[in-house]
């Protein structure tokens, strides 16, 4: 899942800049309602991981590094999603945090 998550970061990313470059509100709330995604990935990562780590302490140094990896796509959706929320603020004056839409 780490693979679908970096192609989702990176999808979400490019996409963030598409929309702040034009202007583009549809895409920017496209973008924000796609970090869910992300953090679910990361979550399910995450347990996965732990019952691995759990099962067998020998995988736990790659699992650690793993982690670090997801949190650190998890971080550039994030990102990409700030990027998408000042898109719309610009554009429409809307404020959009943590999901919440404020006029």
């Amino acid at each position: 899942d780490i693979p679908r998550m970096a192609e989702e970061a990176t999808k979400m990313i490019e996409d963030s800049l598409k929309s702040f470059i034009n202007e583009d509100i549809q895409l920017a709330q496209n973008v924000c309602e796609r970090d869910d995604v992300v953090d679910g990935l990361r979550d399910q990562i995450l347990r996965e991981l732990i019952t691995f780590m759990a099962a067998d302490p020998t995988v736990i140094e790659p699992s650690i590094r793993l982690i670090r990896i997801s949190r650190s796509l998890e971080r550039i959706a994030d990102l990409s999603t700030n990027i998408c929320e000042d898109v719309i603020y610009m554009a429409e004056g809307r404020v959009i945090k943590h999901g919440k839409v404020n006029t």
